[in-house]
């Protein structure tokens, strides 16, 4: 009995010391410097002597914490990147309790430097089938657009008028977040739409496998969409302002909860763009020519809206929302003076053409996307996604001719008129399944259906009523549908690397002039065939090899037969008959890595056939271009791409391409076989300056290369960026010159038997100020409002 009475009693005494012992500590965690509380700091109660943690949570999103210690001797160490770790070892229990009142969490001058630094760092990373440019905080991107932001990425070159090429050529289908996108779309500039600020990384894939949609002769470029996943609560306020206008406000927001991340971006501005411009059409036959010289203006007001979350489920699901709306406002000028010469008898005729455009364009996009990760092994995965978009244009143009001297037969007044409207709607799903740790095996399918409607007019005033050009009037309607289907595996060991993958697609194709009653249905198949394998011969050098077969369906605006008529001498149409492109490209590639050097050599070859050239024909001293198939392209190229930091003040970026294509071919019973080259360099300086300033020098040159017409001339150009630091990089000061010395033209001559053509056109420089700052637990960022050069 005394046994059982002792038991009782020390248990008893047992309960009574644990219960007394039980200890309540709470308290706020907030920032030293705005007082604003910090969610998910981590809190870890450690013992007193041994330092091992006996406890831990995080704060809640008021700041909040509260824990339950047994032991009334212990440390409190309290945490969050970016900030001073706080330790508490002094206090004052009572009642078994410990308030910690509101603990105040500095910034960590020193590792928000460090982190900053490796934000601004753009390097390029190789992996099997593509490469990845990381953008950073490139200083030349202060009021840049994705246009620019793609003129300097390796191997990505972008003309005057934002046509993207990859190693000089075409055809490249253009992604967002690794999905077709109307932002993406030939239909009204839309990139211009999508700011420097708002990229993460543009992914450069020359071979694309299987897994990508077969889309483009010369490869892929995806731009990757920040969508910031920090803990609690983060964004930046952006403001920029240049010359030409180019102003514009930038916001970013981003919440992280548990369970839900919630993003947005928002901007606004006003842009102008100038240019001047000649072009001469010579006839050989009566040795004429007409000349038209002058200059105008385009005016944009934009808006850029994108909202966007993710809901976790649990910690395998997610299901995501995406939207996107984006709305311009353009107004467009010009003065062209034209002079008719004989060069014989001198001049004949001069008059004064004007013109005047408003154009509204509305673009939205919207996406669903779940994605379900298997809990067996890593990256195993379905991805299922649903994506609308929409872009409309509704254009109104006017121009005047206004005789200076001579006569000639031109109407005193024309107009066009154009009302424009393309749906997209994609649904994919994507299957990722790891069989061991060095087997990857994929499957997939997409369904691609986009419908595009188009009315457009030109018409004259005649008697003071405007009539319409029968035979330059109509409805345009396109509809296309793109089923396709793919699978692929992968070996990746550790010295050796393959990848094969086969993908079909099935292509139906419709367009109709609804005035004239001309179709054009297409309807076929195609195999897309892969091959991707790599080969690491030492720790800092390795080989990669690929080859993919590749489509590039006729673009909108090269199958719609609409006419420009800004030069009414220089006329510009479409193509409803024009059939896809098909590409067989081979490459190598060595990659070394050393500690202050990096270097990567390619080696390939592309294999067109129906290649698509712009054709120009001559009647009337008017020259009508219209795309056209014409013949084969071989075109075999190195690619060079090396990266040097000597020291922590200076790096040194270069890139290199030449390319040999040997064309082949006939046209109107002739044929016109022929061999050329281009090539292309860029060297990108940058200089960590004294005071957190940092300087960065971009030299471009393209040069000048021959089509199945024209020749296309080369330019050189220069880019300029200084940045300054201030407030611990919070807020970043950028100042970005680009083309520095006006330099950047377009220009073309087209000489002919029977005619020559002459094609100039500048934009000249422009200078933009920015400031940033990153507010919460966000960073400053750059925002843009420029969108073309």
């Amino acid at each position: 009995m005394k046994k059982i009475l002792s038991v009782i009693l020390c248990i008893g005494l047992g309960l009574g010391i644990l219960q007394a012992q039980n200890i309540e500590i709470s308290g706020r965690v907030v920032e030293a410097n705005s007082q604003a509380p910090i969610e998910f700091a981590t809190v870890k109660l450690l013992d007193a002597e041994t330092g091992q943690m006996l406890a831990g949570t995080t704060s809640e999103a008021d700041g909040s914490l509260l824990l339950i210690s047994q032991d009334a001797t212990f440390t409190l160490e309290i945490s969050f990147i970016g900030f001073l770790t706080q330790k508490i070892s002094d206090y004052e229990l009572v009642n078994n309790r410990l308030d910690l009142g509101t603990i105040l969490l500095s910034e960590d001058s020193e590792l928000m430097d460090e982190v900053i630094i490796r934000g601004e760092r753009s390097t390029t990373e190789f992996q099997l089938d593509k490469r990845v440019f990381n953008v950073g905080q490139d200083l030349s991107s202060t009021g840049a657009s994705a246009l620019e932001v793609l003129n300097n990425v390796p191997s990505v070159t972008v003309n005057i008028e934002g046509q993207i090429q990859l190693r000089g050529t075409g055809g490249v289908q253009i992604l967002i977040n690794g999905k077709p996108s109307v932002l993406a779309s030939d239909g009204g500039n839309a990139l211009g739409t999508i700011t420097a600020d708002m990229i993460d990384r543009v992914e450069v894939i020359t071979n694309p496998s299987a897994k990508y949609d077969a889309e483009g002769t010369s490869g892929i470029i995806n731009i990757v969409i920040k969508k910031e996943e920090k803990k609690g609560v983060n964004g930046s306020l952006t403001l920029n302002t240049g010359v030409p206008n180019n102003h514009s406000l930038g916001f970013s927001l981003n919440k992280r909860t548990e369970k839900f991340n919630l993003f947005s971006q928002l901007g606004v501005g006003h842009r102008t763009f100038p240019e001047t411009f000649e072009s001469i059409n010579s006839n050989f036959n009566d040795q004429s020519y007409i000349r038209n010289v002058g200059d105008g203006e385009k005016n944009e007001t934009f808006f850029n809206l994108i909202l966007g979350t993710d809901y976790h489920i649990n910690e395998r699901k997610v299901l995501s929302l995406t939207g996107n709306f984006a709305y311009e406002l353009e107004t467009e000028y010009s003065i062209g003076n034209f002079t008719s010469e004989n060069r014989s008898s001198g001049p004949v005729a001069g008059w004064t053409r004007k013109e005047a455009t408003e154009a509204t364009n509305p673009k939205w996009q919207y996406e669903l996307q779940y994605k379900s990760d298997f809990s067996d092994k890593d990256d195993h995965y379905l991805l299922i996604s649903a994506l609308g978009s929409s872009f409309a244009k509704d254009q109104m143009s006017t121009f005047n001719n206004l005789p200076s001297f001579g006569e000639t037969a031109l109407q005193d007044r024309q107009q066009t008129d154009t009302d424009f409207g393309q749906a997209e709607y994609t649904f994919k799903a994507d299957y990722t399944q790891p069989l061991t740790e060095e087997i990857t095996f994929e499957t997939g399918g997409q369904y691609l259906i986009t419908d595009v409607n188009n009315d457009f007019a030109i018409r004259t005033l005649e008697n003071g009523v405007w009539q319409d050009i029968p035979e330059r009037t109509n409805t345009f309607f396109y509809t296309q549908k793109v089923l396709g289907i793919y699978s692929t595996a992968a070996y990746e060991g550790e010295k050796y690397g393959l990848k094969l993958g086969l993908r079909v697609e099935n292509t139906d194709l419709k367009t109709l002039l609804e005035q004239t009653d001309q179709d054009n249905q297409q309807n076929f198949t195609n195999l897309f065939p892969t091959l991707h394998s790599s080969y690491k011969l030492a720790d800092n050098f390795s080989l990669q090899g690929g080859y993919s077969r590749r489509i590039s369906r006729p673009r909108l605006f090269d199958l719609n037969p609409f006419y420009n008529i800004r030069n009414n001498f220089s006329i510009r149409t479409g193509n409803p008959d024009l059939l896809p492109e098909l590409t067989d490209s081979y490459e190598i590639t060595g990659i070394l890595d050393l500690e202050l050097f990096s270097l990567s050599s390619s080696v390939y070859h592309r294999y067109i056939t129906q290649t698509v050239e712009n054709v120009t024909t001559f009647e009337d001293n008017v020259a009508i271009t219209m795309p056209m198939n014409i013949g084969t392209n071989k075109a075999t190229g190195i690619e060079l791409n090396g990266k040097y930091t000597p020291n922590d003040w200076l790096s040194l970026n270069g890139d290199f391409n030449y390319n040999y294509f040997n064309r082949e071919g006939t046209f109107e019973a002739s044929p016109f076989d022929f061999t050329a080259d281009q090539w292309s360099a860029r060297l990108t300086s940058k200089f960590n300056l004294p005071a957190d300033f940092t300087l960065e020098l971009i030299g471009n040159y393209q040069s000048k290369y021959q089509t199945f017409q024209r020749t296309i001339s080369g330019y050189a150009l220069a880019d300029i960026g200084l940045r300054k630091k201030i407030m611990k990089g919070k807020t970043i000061l950028n100042l970005s010159v680009r083309d520095a010395f006006a330099s950047r033209v377009f220009e073309n001559r087209t000489v002919q038997n029977n005619f020559s053509q002459y094609d100039y056109r500048l934009r000249g420089r422009f200078i933009t100020f920015g400031i940033s700052y990153g507010f919460g637990k966000g960073e400053a960022m750059e925002f843009s409002g420029q969108k073309r050069f």
